[in-house]
């Protein structure tokens, strides 16, 4: 199932007048054929936002991600006019459990469509969010979530604690 959108992004041009720039965004499942280019969002995407982690442990996480998450959650992948991949989501029992925006798209409105559209049509309703990555807090509070508890550390039990949200409704 393929699902189509069309965004209005709010900016200011050289002069400083408002404008508005229109994208055309596809949300679709994807395949294994496209897990390269997804590691690939991933791996950058990690770089740009998780400042917190090194090179070991994202060298150590690749592999599991690339071998085994991918496959354990509902992917879906937003892809702009160019049919080129801009970010994804992955959700496994109503938990956000990957989304992840290529930085050339970060800001521009695709994790929130990511985001809306897998509450919509995968039921998505939790999230774990790495306790040193703020921005990411800050999105999903921004979209409807909130703070209901804290691990001290994460699913590997590295050090990294992680922020258990929800989606409440009102």
């Amino acid at each position: 199932e393929s699902f189509h959108y069309l965004i209005l992004i709010k900016t200011s041009n050289s002069t400083g007048s408002l404008v508005y720039q229109r994208f055309s965004m596809q949300i679709d499942t994807t395949t294994k054929a496209e897990y390269l280019e997804l590691i690939e969002i991933w791996e950058s995407s990690v770089r740009a936002t998780h400042d917190f982690l090194n090179d070991e442990n994202i060298s150590s996480l690749k592999p599991l991600i690339l071998e085994h998450y991918f496959d354990a959650v509902d992917l879906r992948v937003a892809k702009n006019s160019n049919n080129k991949i801009t970010g994804f989501i992955g959700v496994a029992e109503c938990n956000v459990e990957m989304l992840f925006i290529s930085p050339d798209s970060r800001n521009k409105g695709v994790g929130s469509l990511l985001l809306k559209n897998a509450i919509e049509t995968q039921s998505a309703n939790k999230v774990d969010v790495n306790e040193q990555n703020p921005d990411a807090i800050g999105f999903y509070k921004h979209l409807g979530f909130s703070v209901i508890g804290r691990s001290p550390l994460d699913g590997q039990g590295n050090p990294f604690p992680l922020i258990h949200m929800e989606l409440i409704e009102t």
